[in-house]
């Protein structure tokens, strides 16, 4: 799907949330629920999550320039990654405030509180459909589906909470029910920062196993030795990876590189790959490789070469 369409289903979104977030907010003050005003802050950082979602998207798609060799593209992940704190932060003060009002429950209009949220029910619905038929292997555009689809699990909370305030009078529902949103919000935000972390941090994807990738080129015929090999996503769904290879005196370089080019697309959709190709007794290689040195099985009975800092 195209970022055009991205940007339209995302903006349908944002105007159902903002729309019902004022209403929310006016009719949380009005009956005196905690659940409703929780509601209420949720989808304010589901507007936000949206809105920043909206402006990554257009700046990912900017071309490279100057110093941004990549481009914008992580602004996604610096989106995602700032949707998760936002969870988390807000999960936080929830978890207070419903812990004072387990304490001292305060009077609670019900039946408000249930039409607000078999209203708000209905919203996140159609706003979680709108979004989740957007792109999302974007990390940016899923720290925005799961703002909303925790508020739909939010508003279903809600509406149990006012129901059961307005049949049996029973006011500490409204904040048992803002926890159940808390630890919903909790339990998205660590998701979020865990994922945006990894990707900051040039972890490998989740998919890929570094070691298992090293010893399966090293097992492509030819190639005597890998280090170096690095496996990161330049943002959610591009994957890249940089080696440098040695392959056995006397063959043909380019050769095995465009073998190994093909192992890592078509077995592990890794098709952004920098490879640095060399024969083994060429001279001198990497002094300081980072990571593992991955050996041919083949080539390992074979004296050292004396050429080789890795030998």
């Amino acid at each position: 799907m195209s970022s055009d369409a991205d940007r339209k289903l995302l903006g349908g979104a944002l105007a159902l949330i903002v729309g019902f977030m004022i209403a929310e907010v006016i009719v949380g003050f009005a009956a005196g629920s905690l659940a409703l005003v929780t509601d209420a802050a949720h989808m304010l950082t589901d507007a936000i999550a949206i809105a920043l979602a909206l402006l990554a998207i257009r700046l990912a798609a900017k071309p490279p320039a100057g110093g941004f060799t990549y481009g914008f593209k992580r602004v996604e992940i610096l989106s995602a990654q700032a949707n998760g704190i936002t969870l988390l932060l807000l999960a936080v003060y929830f978890v207070y405030e419903a812990v004072n009002r387990m304490i001292h429950p305060p009077e609670v209009k019900g039946a408000l509180v249930l039409i607000t949220g078999v209203v708000g029910i209905v919203v996140n619905l159609f706003a979680t459909w709108l979004i989740s038929k957007a792109n999302r292997s974007s990390l940016n555009v899923e720290g925005a589906f799961q703002h909303i689809l925790n508020d739909l699990f939010a508003f279903i909370a809600t509406a149990i909470a006012g129901l059961i305030v307005l049949l049996t009078g029973f006011a500490r529902a409204d904040a048992i029910a803002a926890l159940v949103v808390a630890a919903l919000m909790l339990k998205a935000g660590i998701s979020l920062v865990r994922d945006s972390g990894r990707i900051f941090l040039e972890a490998a994807p989740t998919a890929i196993n570094p070691q298992a990738l090293g010893a399966e080129l090293c097992a492509v015929d030819g190639v005597v030795e890998i280090h170096d090999l690095h496996v990161w996503e330049i943002t959610s769904g591009e994957p890249a990876a940089s080696a440098h290879i040695l392959v056995a005196e006397g063959l043909d370089c380019h050769q095995i590189r465009m073998r190994i080019e093909e192992v890592l697309a078509e077995r592990h959709h890794l098709t952004h790959s920098t490879l640095q190709v060399d024969h083994a007794t060429g001279g001198s290689h990497c002094s300081d490789a980072h990571g593992a040195v991955h050996r041919s099985i083949t080539d390992a009975g074979r004296a050292p070469d004396p050429a080789s800092p890795h030998h």
